[in-house]
């Protein structure tokens, strides 16, 4: 009889164990480096920059068993800050991210929203990634060059599409362009989108003469066949890409885009540094690493406060440059 006593007596504190959760204290709190019921938010459509980019990080988050399902949803609309508005009044929230990068600043400022990413806490930069000027297979224009002579000689006529709002990087890399080769970017006829998906569909109806937009949310079509790449924005040439650089082609802009990850304001620290520390340990493992080179990211990891501080410098940068251009 003793012995039976003793055997339910272990039977019991085991299965007791077995019905707590291990990673969750009596008071509910995570106390270890997973985040259950983790969400990423996409402030755009799908197929897009940020929701490609917000997706492949989780995948890659998911293989490498750095966390459990993380569920990704979309809330599009004014160019990422109807995003970032529900993001802010989520204040508090650790279990919520969200996917941005450098379109969300400059829309904030022309689209007048209430909310800024100084609301937000910052979690980490990813990456940076040249944009591109791709054009259907059918487009008249083989080279930067010739579409560069046909946009100057009457620019209304040439309609560009990029898949962020003004203020956004695919708005920005053709005003820049257009500025260099001497047109007026008042008279630039930029059609915006939201998002890559958008972009690439009105690019292959030939419904803009040309697109620009990230590497990502273009390769796949330039692969096959389906869009031609004129050249990139940045400073380098892009591995696989078969197009010159801007600046080789004789229009002096080099422009590059770039992604991150933000969470509500007034986090606790320890929810604040499981976000930080999940996207630090994602930077080293195979998952992330293919994923870079797949999809044409340069690695630009900045965790916290130096993304905070990027982010600072960033918003201040957008402003000159929105102001210049006479668009805020």
């Amino acid at each position: 009889m003793k012995n039976r006593k003793a055997w339910l007596a272990v039977f019991g504190a085991a299965a007791a164990l077995l019905l707590v959760p291990p990673l969750v204290t009596a008071g509910g709190e995570e106390t270890g480096p997973q985040i259950r019921g983790l969400r990423m938010m996409v402030p755009n459509s799908p197929g897009g920059g940020y929701d490609i980019t917000a997706r492949t990080a989780v995948k890659a988050v998911e293989d490498a068993g750095l966390n459990g399902n993380v569920e990704v949803f979309n809330l599009p609309g004014a160019g990422g800050t109807v995003g970032l508005g529900r993001l802010v009044n989520e204040r508090g929230n650790g279990k919520l991210a969200m996917s941005m990068g450098l379109g969300v600043v400059g829309s904030v400022y022309t689209n007048k929203s209430p909310s800024s990413l100084q609301d937000t806490t910052a979690v980490a930069k990813l990456t940076e990634e040249s944009d591109i000027i791709v054009v259907s297979k059918d487009s008249p224009y083989q080279t930067i060059q010739q579409l560069v002579g046909a946009w100057k000689a009457d620019p209304g006529s040439v309609p560009v599409g990029g898949g962020s709002a003004p203020g956004g990087p695919d708005h920005l890399a053709p005003m820049l362009m257009a500025q260099a080769a001497g047109i007026p970017p008042t008279r630039v006829n930029y059609i915006p989108f939201d998002g890559g998906g958008e972009l690439m569909a009105s690019v292959l109806g030939g419904k803009v003469a040309f697109g620009v937009s990230g590497i990502g949310e273009t390769r796949d079509q330039i692969d096959a066949g389906a869009l031609r790449a004129l050249a990139v924005t940045g400073p380098v040439r892009v591995p696989g890409i078969d197009a010159p650089t801007l600046q080789e082609s004789g229009v002096d802009v080099a422009f590059t885009n770039w992604r991150g990850i933000v969470a509500p304001p007034g986090l606790s620290d320890s929810d604040r540094e499981r976000l930080i520390g999940l996207f630090t340990r994602l930077q080293d493992t195979p998952q992330w690493q293919e994923a870079l080179q797949r999809n044409g990211w340069t690695p630009a990891f900045q965790p916290g406060d130096e993304f905070a501080a990027f982010l600072k410098t960033e918003n201040d940068r957008v402003a000159s440059v929105l102001k210049e251009l006479g668009l805020a």
